[in-house]
């Protein structure tokens, strides 16, 4: 997905937005993005102190709001990623406020996964008014799945055949997480530049 590509390839530079809104049905790239953020934005010695992952079961928007103004410890930038946020589909639209006016030194992930934000909300549009990013994850139909895993291994130097993609389409359907799961099994029996075929997923999958 270019758009993943592009918004990975800006953090990657220091490109960053205050506050990040991954929503969709499909959870992958939410997971992917929420991820990589947490994993690239400060060093392992910054994390310690100035990362903080909330889950939005546990947690309400007056706190999220409260952890997101702190400033951070002998770093630049703090990262605060609330995960699950779609248990606070009720609330949420109080983040409105927060979002005019975000911390310059925080990055606030907000991980609204299997739902989206009606986009005439107040939220969204403060939002998209900032420097904020709203991302939407959608769900890929099963025919682009096959071209998907095609790419993702193009990715990382490995192919496979047209028979082995179709199988595991058929066996797992859009489910992306899984299949990336299960292709991260393939490569690490596999040498690098190696086409996985119908067999090789037979063997090492179980299907």
């Amino acid at each position: 997905m270019e758009e993943v590509k592009a918004l990975i390839g800006d953090i990657r530079n220091g490109k960053l937005a205050p506050v990040y809104f991954l929503m969709g049905d499909e959870p992958y790239y939410i997971d992917r993005i929420s991820e990589f953020i947490g994993e690239n934005v400060l060093t392992e010695e910054e994390r310690g102190f100035n990362q903080t992952v909330l889950y939005g079961k546990d947690t309400g928007v007056d706190e999220i709001v409260g952890h997101a103004k702190r400033y951070p410890m002998m770093a630049e930038y703090q990262v605060v990623i609330v995960r699950e946020a779609q248990h606070l589909s009720r609330t949420i639209e109080q983040l409105a406020e927060y979002a005019a006016n975000p911390q310059a030194s925080t990055i606030l992930v907000i991980c609204y996964k299997y739902k989206t934000l009606d986009r005439r909300k107040k939220l969204i549009k403060t939002l998209r008014k900032g420097e904020s990013v709203v991302f939407e994850s959608k769900k890929l139909y099963e025919n682009q799945v096959a071209d998907w895993i095609r790419r993702v291994l193009l990715g990382s130097d490995y192919r496979i055949s047209h028979k082995a993609s179709a199988l595991l389409v058929e066996y797992m359907g859009t489910d992306l997480s899984r299949i990336s799961n299960e292709l991260d099994k393939l490569k690490l029996v596999l040498p690098k530049g190696a086409e996985i075929t119908p067999e090789t997923v037979e063997e090492h999958i179980g299907i």
